[in-house]
């Protein structure tokens, strides 16, 4: 059986432990709490919760025999210690069994102390009493544990000698011993039970003295109340204080920043109104010198004239640089080759390192443009590209390279930059990031705003965004807001080029609609998940740029395309272990790759043919491989060793890719655009015509001048009014500055005499506290000696009454000297038998076998094993006491010795019967003393708890004498209890 003591049952891991609510308490209060037990086994919660204060526990209904009893302990409330917070003692059926416990200084706070296999004997009224009693502070238990607990193996004892306990020497057992046994218990069993009696009355004492204590104690704490309370009130008020003390400094100090405020308002007012009047006399010099130029307008028209010439001869000259500039660069970079590679490698992810995977790439030579493959321990794949960028590498440092073919762009060629590589090697990371790392896309946008910004002066661009996806080969337009049922399909059209009619084109002008745009088209996308890559792209997105150009100078005009594209994910079918749907995917994925390698390789060859309809995805970028535009192509690989078969198959695509000529590229003429040149040459007439009749206005805009000189002067004398209508407002903010002061001031004042009060408050308060605890002090040493007193007086009342009970002992005392007399006389008749038995002996050997074996027949055991433990301890000290349950033992006198002698059996039963009745009537005629014990305890009385009210701990007593249980070695079960306990022989 297994309480869980303060809590409720907990359902065990194993069926054999039954874990009980709390019950079979008496007293006592429960206490729980939520830290964690450290070392706390199976049951952690089992030392969460406790039962707290002066109580015990009472186990009935078990059956008669030895029990082990466990006791769980954990210190969960005093978590800081110090050491001796808690001191209790236990006892268990009425035997204390530990003393001053201290559960903190054993193991500390939140940790288990477990007190186990201790042996208990239950009675034939089946109960257990464990009571809980506090020395310093109140104990605690929180698991208790009763099991059956095996038979002990009794000693052996040989059937004519008894075995010492001590020395385990055997013992020959002689009649005068057992005699002198009797006496010795008889006499030993009276005085336990007066010493029972005395110090059930000490108890009764301390338990009361200790219930006032606890008394005195709870008005201590009390007190201890009320002092917090007073020291909380005055935290409060200093609270207050301070919270004043804020407002008055925040007061000030707006005070200060709107006193400042208004001063610089006032000097930016003063230095407005300066520079107005200055520009008033700039004004009037203007309109002067005007007035005075008029007659020199000729001479300032033909200077305009010349200069006008040598500007347009300017801009004719660096137009012609900007085109040789341009012309310059192009040629430079169609000489590095019109597909350019550039190899990207991303880091390991964190799978792959927990995994144990390793780098198979070398990126020793990366800044030579080579990279290695580690494709044994000791052999090495080399391959040479454009550029190769390690794991550190950023987004920056990719786009950088990558940012020539921008102004390409800009000057009217087409550019494509694909992305290319294994599924979850960063194809999408590169072309699109993500909004703290962007990626190609966004900083190519960002980089033709930028240049259009710079040649705003000569040129006009328009810019056009489209996204489009090849899914399933199928296209998908990304920018719709409804889905079309109309399928999408690629058409060349009249001037040569191939488009996609339908398609959404949305026009930008700024960068926050070109990350919108490519936000709605990345939401769009079809993403799904695998073995390999938990957001792996389903499909190729391609972004469209269309850029229309008109050189302002000449009015030459282009229109060009810039394809920047992710490509979907080779992947292999058995490491992706794809199905369903997603296995149809890839099938089209890898489909659309293997037609983009056919090309590649058809360009390498410089085939006749070229298969560019045998896919959507080479459909639609025949435009960028055919040899009119650049292009450039990132091959993305990853590090780990277990992908090194798709890490080579796509260095091996993107070398044949690099080795591809493509031829030079073309500009891209917009021939629509001549007409509107021609168009805009005929508005360039009727400006210069118009410009001549500018110049006839500009006498009538002389004469504005002198009309706006006069208003500005009006305007300067409205604002020297309201110059004055400002000082008079500062005047009056300086008067209102005056009052806030005082009242700051004497808002300070009140302050201070709070302050002081309060430190007064705090004195009283200190000496309120001093005057408390000398007062306690003083209260606790009169409650003290007033108790002292009453124990004395009581003590001597007690000693007045146990007077004449003492008497009648030494009456009887004497009674029973005069009686031992008289049995010596009996000895020594015996000893005369003996004699004779003695002389029968030696006749006869085997009559004195069999009479020595009928004599040991009435010695049992125990009651051999009692005698030599007693005789034993007699020798060494005679005060010591034997157990009370011995008094009522069977004894054996001179009678019970084996019958020898001339006396006939009947004869010495008839003396027996008149010895005991003799002793019975004179031991009958003591009376107990009715202040010392009320009344005798019932067996079914034994083991209950005794309970005293706290508030009647000093009124008027009666005590009883509640009959305790103990367990001794030697206790005997069949005892007569109902009957009065009388001294016997």
């Amino acid at each position: 059986m297994f309480v869980n003591s303060g809590g409720s049952p907990i359902e065990g891991r194993d069926s054999h432990i039954n874990f009980l609510g709390d019950s079979y308490f008496r007293g006592g209060d429960v206490i729980k709490t939520n830290e964690p037990i450290v070392e706390g086994g199976d049951y952690p919660s089992l030392y969460q919760s406790a039962r707290y204060g002066n109580f015990c526990y009472k186990f009935e209904g078990l059956a008669p025999g030895d029990y082990f009893v466990d006791l769980h302990f954990a210190e969960i409330v005093n978590t800081y210690g110090p050491k001796g917070i808690r001191l209790f003692d236990v006892s268990m059926q009425e035997e204390k069994i530990l003393s001053e416990l201290d559960v903190y200084a054993v193991v500390g706070a939140n940790k288990p102390l477990q007190l186990v296999d201790v042996r208990v004997p239950v009675l034939d009224n089946g109960v257990i009493v464990i009571r809980f009693e506090g020395i310093s502070g109140t104990p605690t238990v929180s698991g208790i544990c009763i099991r059956k607990a095996p038979k002990l193996s009794a000693p052996l004892v040989k059937p004519e000698h008894l075995i010492c306990n001590k020395c385990a020497a055997e013992i020959e057992v002689s009649p005068t011993q057992t005699r002198a046994r009797s006496k010795y218990i008889a006499k030993y069993e009276k005085k336990i039970h007066e010493l029972t009696s005395q110090y059930k009355l000490k108890s009764d004492e301390c338990y009361e003295a200790w219930m006032s204590l606890t008394a005195t104690n709870e008005q201590l704490e009390r007190l201890r109340m009320e002092l917090d309370n007073r020291l909380f009130q005055t935290d409060t008020l200093e609270q207050a204080v301070g919270k004043q003390t804020g407002k008055l400094r925040d007061v000030s100090e707006r005070y200060e920043h709107d006193k400042k405020s208004w001063f610089a308002a006032l000097s930016n007012l003063e230095e407005k109104i300066k520079a107005m009047k200055q520009e008033q006399s700039q004004l009037a010099i203007e309109a002067h010198e005007c007035a005075n130029s008029t007659p020199d307008l000729n001479k300032m028209i033909i200077a305009v004239q010349t200069l006008v010439t040598q500007c347009e001869d300017l801009k004719i000259k660096y137009s012609e640089e900007i085109a040789k500039r341009k012309k310059l660069y192009n040629q430079v970079q169609e000489t590095k080759g019109n597909i350019r590679v550039f190899c990207r490698c991303r880091p390991l992810t964190k799978e792959e390192v927990l995994s144990g995977c390793t780098t198979i790439v070398d990126f020793d030579a990366a800044k030579e443009g080579d990279i290695g493959i580690m494709t044994g321990e000791s052999t090495k794949k080399i391959f040479k590209f454009d550029r190769v960028y390690t794991p550190k590498d950023g987004q920056a440092e990719v786009y950088a390279d990558a940012s020539p073919l921008v102004t390409s762009v800009l000057d009217g060629y087409n550019v494509c930059i694909f992305a290319y590589g294994q599924t979850g090697t960063g194809k999408t990371f590169t072309m699109e990031g993500n909004e703290q790392n962007r990626g190609v896309n966004y900083r190519t946008l960002e980089e033709l705003f930028k240049i259009a910004a710079e040649r705003k002066e000569t040129f006009n661009y328009d810019i056009a965004v489209s996204v489009l996806e090849v899914y399933n080969e199928q296209i998908r337009d990304l920018l719709a807001t409804f889905p079309s049922t109309k399928k999408l399909e690629v058409r060349q059209a009249a001037e040569g080029f191939h488009h996609v009619p339908g398609i959404v084109e949305s026009k930008v002008e700024n960068i926050k609609q070109v990350w919108d745009v490519l936000q709605a088209g990345s939401n769009a996308r079809a993403v799904g998940s695998n073995n390999v890559n938990e957001h792996s792209s389903r499909s190729h997105c391609m972004l469209c740029i269309t850029v229309r150009a008109r050189n302002i100078m000449n009015g030459e005009s282009t229109k060009s395309k810039l394809w920047l594209i992710d490509l979907a994910g080779s992947e292999r079918l058995a490491k992706t272990d794809v199905q369903g749907e997603r296995l149809k995917e890839a099938q089209n994925i890898n489909r659309s790759l293997s037609a983009l390698g056919d090309v590649m390789s058809a360009l390498a060859t410089k085939s006749s043919h070229i298969p560019y309809r045998n896919s959507k995805l080479t459909h639609l970028l025949q435009d960028s491989l055919s040899g009119e535009s650049k292009a450039l192509m990132f091959v993305q690989i990853g590090p780990s060793n277990n992908d090194l078969g798709e890490t080579l198959s796509s260095l091996n695509f993107a070398s044949r890719v690099r080795n591809i000529e493509l031829g030079p590229a073309r500009k891209q003429v917009d021939t629509g655009e001549l007409q509107k040149m021609k168009q805009m040459l005929d508005k360039v007439r009727q400006e210069s015509r118009i410009k001549d009749e500018s110049l006839q206005k500009l006498e009538e805009h002389c004469q504005n001048l002198e009309n706006k000189l006069r208003g500005k002067e009006q305007l300067c004398r409205n604002l020297q009014e309201k110059n004055k209508e400002l000082e008079s407002q500062l005047e009056s903010k300086a008067e209102s500055q005056n009052l806030s002061e005082k009242q700051y001031w004497q808002l300070s004042e009140k302050l201070k005499g709070k302050e002081e009060a309060c430190i007064t408050l705090q004195q009283k308060v200190k000496e309120l506290e001093y005057k408390l605890t000398d007062q306690q002090h003083f209260e606790s040493m009169i409650l003290q000696q007033k108790q002292v007193k009453e124990l004395e007086c009581k003590l001597k009342e007690k000693l007045c009454s146990e007077s004449v009970p003492v008497q009648k002992v030494k009456e009887l005392e004497y009674k029973l000297k005069e009686r031992l007399q008289s049995e010596l006389m009996l000895e020594q008749k015996v000893k005369e038998l003996e004699s004779k038995l003695r002389e029968e002996r030696d006749q006869s050997k085997s009559m004195s076998l069999l009479h020595s074996n009928d004599a040991l027949k009435f010695a049992t055991p125990t009651e051999g094993k009692a005698f030599s433990r007693d005789e034993s301890t007699s020798e060494t000290d005679p005060q010591i006491l034997r157990s009370s349950n011995s008094i009522n033992k069977p004894l054996t006198g001179p009678g019970s010795i084996l019958l020898r002698g001339a006396d006939p059996l009947h004869e010495i039963k008839r003396k027996r019967e008149l010895r005991n009745a003799m002793v019975g009537k004179s031991e009958n005629n003591i009376t107990t003393p009715t202040t010392i014990v009320e009344k005798r305890v019932q067996p079914s009385e034994l083991g209950k708890v005794r309970k005293i009210d706290p508030a009647k701990a000093f009124g008027r007593l009666t005590r009883k004498v509640v009959a305790t249980q103990k367990v001794f070695p030697h206790s005997r079960n069949n005892l007569e209890k109902d009957k009065i306990k009388v001294w016997t022989r």
